[in-house]
């Protein structure tokens, strides 16, 4: 089936040869199986939900850890944002855009994870985006896992710092790398805390030994371990014993943290001050909406006053996994509730979702540039919101699914 021809592209097109051939390259990813469908919720993000064209679907694919987006304490504190504050800040926080519920999260946020101080973003991509050029320069080395979100190795892109790259989890390597920039100013060493499409957890208990070792500075992005590790929900320092021990943290109130706009840094409070006055992400852009501000101050509270809700997360997280494994599926191992299978080819596994979908069961196929090319993924994504039977009939049908399509 061709997407697009020809008669598409119209002569009003602001330049009409551009458009045909990005008509004719989206047309080549449809006939390759490689095309990306936006699915549409009809109501909020919770355990089940109902999309556009499917109906009543189990939800395996919301980074909704904890069940709060549709929490009520959450709910009506955007609500009662909203109401004191208006929809938006209409400016940079420089300008006007700062009012005191920013203040007062920030607090919170330092508060909850043991640093001096925080300051929030946008969203986390624009907190990682900001980080590293106003800190560092071409006298510093800038070094980073293999496999870092998208959003970090973007910040790296925009720093003139000399920038490394150690192989996945890699200590050795890491090491190597270290002995060889002792010439740098700082070297600063970055690694997601739970990677995204693998489920691991970084070794930061050896990357705080090697930094302390060579005098380098460890910077974490905890947004898929916020709210979900640690007996308390407060990250991969919490989940390793390491409290105050990372030096910097960035993070999102969009995953755990009840599905906010936003993210955020927390760190010392000289980086935070140096971060206000010179990350143009934070320079040039809105604040954070205000009822954000306020869901996220909730969700926070929620969480300290409910940490059974971590250990549901952990239970069901366990349940889900023993149960895929039984199936005759292979997920990458891993005690997050990211639960990745790997299926091969991008078409194959954007086919898998296609086919659970059909089965009432929500989950994506992930593939390249998002993963290596040949390692296409379904990524599985558990809640403390599902029940037993959430995941029961999840797992019938990517039984079902994976037994059709030879995966099993």
């Amino acid at each position: 089936m061709v997407l697009y021809d020809e008669s598409d592209v119209t002569s009003t097109a602001v330049n009409r040869g551009f458009n045909q051939r990005l008509a004719k390259e989206l047309a080549d990813m449809k006939a390759e199986g490689v095309w990306k469908r936006l699915q549409h919720i009809m109501g909020a993000q919770g355990a089940v939900v109902e999309l556009e064209e499917y109906g009543e679907t189990v939800n395996l694919c919301s980074n909704n850890y904890l069940g709060l987006c549709e929490r009520p304490e959450v709910v009506e504190a955007v609500e009662a944002g909203a109401r004191t504050y208006g929809a938006g800040t209409s400016s940079v926080r420089f300008i006007c855009g700062t009012f005191d519920i920013h203040r007062e999260l920030e607090d919170r946020l330092a508060d909850f994870l043991e640093t001096e101080a925080a300051l929030t973003f946008t969203s986390c991509w624009n907190a990682n985006e900001g980080l590293f050029a106003p800190l560092l320069s071409p006298d510093d080395a800038l070094i980073s896992d293999a496999l870092n979100h998208a959003s970090i190795i973007d910040g790296i892109r925009l720093c003139k710092a000399d920038r490394h790259v150690y192989r996945h989890l890699d200590m050795n390597h890491l090491e190597e790398i270290l002995q060889e920039t002792r010439g740098a100013r700082h070297r600063l060493v970055v690694t997601d805390g739970v990677f995204s499409m693998e489920g691991e957890i970084a070794p930061l208990p050896e990357m705080r030994e090697l930094c302390d070792r060579y005098d380098a500075i460890l910077a974490v992005d905890d947004s898929h371990a916020t709210g979900v590790l640690g007996d308390t929900g407060r990250g991969t320092p919490e989940h390793f014993g390491m409290h105050g021990e990372v030096d910097i943290i960035t993070s999102t109130l969009g995953k755990a943290l009840g599905g906010m706009a936003g993210g955020f840094v927390a760190s010392s409070r000289p980086v935070i001050d140096y971060l206000t006055q010179r990350s143009r992400t934070q320079l040039f852009t809105n604040a954070i909406p205000p009822h954000s501000a306020a869901g996220a101050m909730a969700a926070v509270d929620v969480l300290e006053h409910n940490p059974q809700l971590v250990t549901k997360l952990r239970r069901n997280t366990g349940y889900f996994r023993e149960k895929l494994v039984s199936l005759g599926f292979e997920p990458i191992e891993g005690d997050t509730p990211i639960v990745p299978v790997v299926v091969g080819e991008t078409a194959a596994a954007i086919e898998m979702s296609t086919k659970l979908l059909d089965e009432g069961v929500f989950v994506i196929g992930f593939g390249f540039p998002v993963v290596p090319q040949g390692e296409a993924r379904i990524r599985c994504q558990v809640s403390a919101a599902h029940e037993t039977e959430h995941l029961d009939r999840a797992l019938a049908a990517l039984e079902k699914v994976g037994g059709q399509l030879g995966v099993i």
